[in-house]
């Protein structure tokens, strides 16, 4: 209608655009996909079949996509001197060259000292010795489609089908954070979001989970 009103003003056929005020509808909001802690559990164990240097760096990779909310690309871009697994933070250079520490749990930090103590002298031997955490077979940094392979592999295994991505786990680490009640204002800091706006996508709520806490919690649900 907007279109049809302004080709009529430009051609004369009206006086003026009386659309032209009318702003556009907003698509609605399309809810970021994550997927229960459950299945993120199946993913890391299927990731780390077997105690090669792969599956060792591959369970470390998804522990820090996971734990820390990484992108993939702030992942891959990991460098050794970026990880103080004696404080359990990892330091992440995000989107404008912004850099931001963020906390690791226990099981990121357990992964990634294993790897890096069985895994990765493995790898490093067959390369010329860069700087990278996450390193493929021939010992350069593992790239971005490369790690989004290996967790298509595992999701496979895990039996969660091909909708898992790399971004699949950021924002289940959101989701996750704030379900637990964590601040949305943490959570903006912790994704490294230059907006609270882009961060409160997270907050909304579909309509199948507000029938299934409604049926849960209210005492004439049923």
């Amino acid at each position: 209608m907007r279109g049809l009103h302004r080709f009529l003003a430009l051609e004369g056929d009206v006086a003026t655009d009386p659309a032209e005020a009318v702003p556009p509808p907003r698509p609605p909001s399309r809810l970021p996909k994550a997927i229960p802690i459950e299945s993120v559990e199946r993913l890391l164990e299927a990731a780390s079949i077997g105690d090669t240097p792969v599956a060792l760096r591959d369970r470390a990779l998804f522990e820090v996509l996971y734990g820390a909310g990484a992108r993939i690309s702030e992942a891959v871009g990991l460098g050794i001197d970026d990880l103080d697994l004696g404080l359990g933070s990892v330091r992440l250079l995000g989107k404008g060259d912004k850099q931001r520490v963020v906390p690791l749990g226990s099981y990121a930090v357990s992964a990634l000292d294993a790897y890096l103590v069985r895994g990765r002298p493995v790898l490093a031997a067959n390369g010329r010795g860069i700087p990278a955490v996450f390193l493929n077979q021939r010992g350069a940094r593992l790239s971005r489609q490369s790690a989004w392979g290996a967790l298509q592999q595992a999701a496979t295994r895990a039996g969660l089908g091909g909708h898992v991505s790399p971004h699949t786990l950021r924002h289940s680490f959101a989701t996750h954070l704030l379900d637990g009640g964590a601040d949305v204002r943490v959570v903006q800091e912790l994704l490294g979001h230059a907006s609270v706006t882009t961060t409160q996508i997270y907050t909304l709520v579909s309509p199948q989970r507000l029938r299934e806490v409604y049926a849960g919690a209210h005492p004439r649900a049923r």
